[in-house]
């Protein structure tokens, strides 16, 4: 066990999740707001935030973000950091989920690498991408669906492609799709492929997360818990909001010896302080 400090991140509504599927799933800049509020005084230090259109649908548009974003702030201050997604979820477009993240400029952006690493943006596209991000100072986490992923990872920080930075990884364990629950066990293969340098965190599906997340604050890493990805609390019962599996999550931590990082330790780690 380690006493680094556990960086508690929450992701509580996803893209494509509404509220038929949880009355407290937050869609709105107001419930948003509300949630993460909520979220930090249970411990999470960073929100990962997806926000939708009129219609409630995945969206990456750059008003709505700075919109949703300004009232968010208002509710938590400096005390979370606010991530956003680039994610395509099957609607968006490498360019234009890169060419979002240089209109908003966000103080944090998750980023998949399967999907920006495409023909259409190439090597070059990609080393540009990257170094922007490090010379804007954006905290980025990168996301790795498999093993493959990461390995993808590696070998373009080792041609230079991808430039030194203070980077960190999501290992998703599992994957999206009707009725998934990860396995602690779904993490051994990327903590062996794992050669660099970069903090690590994970997030999984069903009510196993929790079972996941000790899993990995017992390895030293990070963890991401919320609607996004799960519904239940670790007996099965319905988590009557995402504050409730975050208290969880700190709860793990806690029996661990990891303190909970604030958000003025991220940002000091990742550069943006």
């Amino acid at each position: 066990m380690s006493a680094l400090p556990l960086i508690l991140t929450v992701a509580p509504n996803g893209a494509y999740k509404q509220p038929a599927d949880h009355p407290a799933l937050p869609i709105t800049p107001a419930t948003l707001a509300a949630t993460a509020r909520q979220c930090l005084d249970a411990g999470a230090a960073m929100l990962h935030l997806h926000i939708r259109d009129s219609a409630g649908r995945h969206s990456l548009d750059v008003a709505g973000y700075r919109d949703a974003l300004a009232v968010v702030r208002a509710a938590v201050g400096d005390d979370m950091v606010l991530q956003v997604t680039s994610e395509a979820a099957g609607v968006f477009e490498a360019p234009t989920q890169i060419a979002m993240v240089h209109a908003l400029r966000p103080e944090a952006v998750s980023v998949g690498l399967r999907e920006i690493d495409k023909p259409a943006i190439g090597d070059a596209g990609l080393a540009d991408f990257f170094a922007w991000l490090v010379r804007e100072r954006v905290m980025t986490q990168v996301i790795l669906y498999d093993v493959k992923d990461l390995q993808r990872w590696q070998q373009l920080r080792a041609q230079g492609v991808i430039p030194d930075g203070r980077w960190s990884v999501l290992f998703v364990l599992g994957r999206y799709s009707a009725g998934q629950t990860s396995d602690p066990r779904d993490l051994v293969p990327f903590l062996y492929a794992h050669s660099g340098d970069e903090p690590w965190s994970v997030c999984a599906f069903g009510a196993t997360e929790h079972a996941c997340v000790m899993a990995a604050a017992a390895m030293g890493g990070h963890v991401r818990v919320g609607f996004e990805n799960n519904l239940s609390l670790l007996d099965g019962a319905r988590a009557p909001d995402n504050a409730a599996l975050v208290r969880q999550a700190a709860q793990a931590a806690a029996c661990l010896g990891r303190p909970l990082a604030t958000a003025q330790q991220i940002r000091a780690q990742f550069g943006a302080g």
